[in-house]
């Protein structure tokens, strides 16, 4: 695991070095053929024009979270691996001043130039964390949307990530994220041992069963994979949408309602 994260820091410092340069971030999947057709037209003009310059530059999802998570005004949204910060300055759009949104990124460069693109951008409503996806630094029932955009499948842990991710969701909170899918097979295992496709977001891609199973067990449901875009025979995007069960309703126990 320790070295995968060092991978994945190393690759994405050098990411964030080259969107602050002015040059397009690099997916660092250049052994597979997927690459480019993964992290290509993601979002409209609208979007790209409403975030800095170096937001999009940075930009190596596999998806749009933003635009399927149905965000509402006066929310509370956190990015799991927000990267240069692209989907959480489109996020506190939408949950507006009465809401907020939360970045979280292991990536020292990276959490730079987000804060660099939250400044340019002149949004007050967004806070970018320091800290690991399987250990968010932040309190229980405290987040009512979960994004991520081609992160999870990072992850070495991801049954970790999973329950962190439910443990900070408020009863009733939405987990929407989007993220590489294996399509009816799992990987094969040389894929699996190599490192370049873990950082460029494959090999440590989960087969739709897993994934489903992984969220139930963590507690979540109304579980759905959808999928956004194909690659090959091997692998998908897919926006995966769960729920955190809501809060038992409590039996009134007052003179007025009990025998």
């Amino acid at each position: 695991m320790d070295a995968i994260r060092e991978a994945i820091q190393q690759k994405y410092g050098e990411a964030a070095r080259r969107a602050r340069s002015g040059a397009q971030a690099d997916c660092g999947c250049q052994t597979s053929g997927c690459c480019h057709s993964m992290t290509t037209n993601l979002y409209d003009a609208s979007q790209a024009a409403a975030v800095p310059p170096e937001a999009m530059l940075a930009s190596l999802g596999c998806g749009n979270p933003t635009a399927l998570a149905e965000l509402k005004p006066g929310e509370v949204v956190l990015d799991l691996g927000s990267g240069g910060g692209i989907d959480v300055l489109l996020s506190a759009k939408r949950v507006g001043p009465a809401g907020k949104a939360y970045g979280l990124d292991m990536t020292d460069d990276m959490l730079a130039l987000a804060r660099e693109n939250q400044a340019a951008s002149g949004l007050t409503n967004v806070e970018f964390l320091k800290g690991e996806i399987e250990r968010i630094p932040l309190p229980d029932n405290s987040v009512d949307v979960i994004i991520s955009n081609c992160v999870i499948n990072l992850s070495a842990d991801k049954d970790r990530v999973l329950a962190e991710a439910f443990r900070v969701l408020k009863p009733g909170g939405r987990f929407a994220v989007s993220d590489v899918v294996v399509r009816d097979l799992d990987v094969p295992a040389d894929v699996r041992q190599n490192m370049d496709l873990w950082v460029g977001c494959l090999a440590g891609a989960l087969e739709e069963r897993r994934y489903r199973e992984k969220l139930s067990r963590a507690g979540f449901e109304h579980v759905d994979v959808e999928p956004t875009r194909t690659y090959d025979e091997h692998f998908m995007s897919a926006f995966v949408r769960a729920q955190k069960p809501a809060a038992a309703t409590k039996a009134c126990c007052g003179p007025a309602c009990c025998a």
